[in-house]
């Protein structure tokens, strides 16, 4: 009989014999950004998840620094919105100005990442330009481009276009390259599918659409080879690094890509996964700290060097 109880029964032992571990580096904290100065807005759906003007931008990163967290994702909700999102293509805009202020400040002490995308933009709440009903991908590929530049421009340390827009990736790397970004990495949101999961983001950054639904660009949620396609596809583009998002209940997705790329993967533990798992330690449900650490191991095992979570600073705090 193999005993298997035999390395278990001694706590040091196991430490020992670990497979996988979460570490600090791994973590990659979202943050909402609004106009206006001392704004702190709790999102109702997202417990002690705010949307911050760019002064308490500054505060919030300075904890995340004081922590141990190496990056942040930032996603903007401007006062105005319009049909084209031309906040997004301003470099005067509200994620250019934020971009700089965190690079003023924090210098090579924190990766400043910007999630490009229109659906925060625009009065639509669509991912780009709209041909009747749905979105126009090549015109919004144009689009796209001119965002980048204006986050390159600002200081951004890495773009992660999120719009699941066909040719995204080699289109910004295109532009990107012919104006002397070429260093400038890409972190794909290579496989996100269109998912339930996402409700409190719609409510904090304010994106929900105004018509209809997003499944003609996002993947559907019952495929994995078409899932494992789209990362492909985007490693052939250029992207340096991979994405899937939602994490929870794609986790053999990510096990898939994970055998299947060498590119370092990354997933997004999404806002309705973390309200979830926020409010069942609330009901008193769940042993709180224990199912998040499990969780987050659960994303590593399954093939995820990085984790893009709303729990980080809880899970830097564990740590």
């Amino acid at each position: 009989m193999k005993r298997f109880r035999r390395v278990r029964l001694n706590s040091l032992v196991r430490d020992m014999i670990r497979e996988n571990f979460v570490q600090k580096k791994d973590l990659i904290y979202p943050l909402f950004v609004v106009e206006g100065s001392n704004i702190k807005r709790e999102i109702p759906s997202m417990p002690d998840v705010f949307q911050l003007s760019i002064d308490e931008l500054v505060k919030e990163c300075e904890e995340v620094v004081r922590l141990g967290i190496k990056a942040v994702i930032l996603f903007g909700i401007p006062s105005l919105k319009d049909s084209v999102g031309s906040d997004a293509l301003n470099s005067e805009g509200l994620i250019a100005r934020a971009v700089r202020t965190l690079k003023a400040h924090f210098g090579e002490r924190l990766v400043v990442i910007t999630d490009l995308c229109f659906c925060e933009y625009t009065d639509h709440g669509h991912c780009g330009i709209l041909k009747g009903n749905t979105v126009a991908n090549d015109a919004t590929l144009e689009i796209s481009a001119a965002q980048a530049l204006v986050h390159a421009k600002a200081g951004a340390d890495m773009i992660a276009p999120s719009g699941m827009m066909d040719g995204i990736v080699a289109a910004l790397r295109a532009a990107l390259d012919a104006n002397g970004f070429e260093n400038l990495p890409i972190m794909s949101y290579s496989t996100k599918f269109a998912s339930g999961y996402y409700g409190p983001f719609r409510d904090a950054a304010q994106s929900a659409p105004s018509f209809g639904d997003r499944r003609s660009y996002q993947m559907d949620p019952a495929n994995l080879r078409e899932a494992v396609l789209e990362s492909l596809e985007d490693e052939a583009q250029g992207a340096d690094i991979l994405m899937v998002k939602p994490a929870l209940a794609y986790l053999d997705v990510v096990r898939e890509i994970r055998l299947a790329s060498r590119l370092p993967l990354c997933v997004y533990n999404v806002s309705g996964e973390y309200s979830m798992l926020k409010n069942a330690g609330k009901l008193g449900l769940i042993d709180y700290e224990r199912v998040l650490m499990e969780t987050m191991v659960g994303f590593k095992r399954a093939g995820a060097d990085l984790i893009i979570t709303y729990h980080a600073k809880e899970v830097a705090k564990l740590l």
